[in-house]
């Protein structure tokens, strides 16, 4: 699995974090997409179209709350970010909502559990056919729409 990252100035720590945790298990490969610019909606477009166009498979965005990185993202087609704060978000992004980018916020979220959201996100999948099918087909069909 690629994954695209990036962030903030104010979240550089944590993504350098995230990162070292993914590749010491072993859970995709890396394109950083930085975080020396101020202006987080660049860095959130820039890895959600890297997500959109396939060449990453998944996206890890970090703010100081991650709630501009996720609006940031959304904007672009065919983006799908979640802010995920806890465990079961971070399930539930993937399994019953099909979110391609995660946003984590570095203010407001301890390293190790950083490193859980991430590991959730990452190794979950959408379950077709499942309850939440047709909500996802309503948000999607939209999205394609406009």
């Amino acid at each position: 699995m690629k994954i695209a990252i990036g962030c903030d100035p104010n979240a550089e720590e944590a993504k350098y974090a995230i990162m070292d945790y993914i590749k010491q298990n072993n859970l995709g490969e890396i394109k950083d997409f930085g975080s020396p610019d101020v202006i987080y909606a660049n860095v959130a477009i820039a890895v959600a179209r890297a997500v959109v166009r396939g060449e990453c498979d998944r996206g890890i965005l970090l703010c100081g709350t991650g709630i501009g990185m996720s609006i940031a993202a959304n904007k672009v087609k065919g983006a799908y970010a979640a802010l995920i704060y806890d465990v079961y978000s971070a399930q539930r992004a993937r399994l019953s909502n099909d979110a391609n980018i995660a946003c984590i916020g570095a203010f407001t979220t301890g390293e190790k559990v950083m490193e859980q959201l991430v590991k959730e996100f990452l190794t979950n999948e959408f379950v077709p056919g499942c309850s939440s099918q047709k909500k996802v087909d309503a948000y999607k069909e939209y999205d394609q729409k406009r």
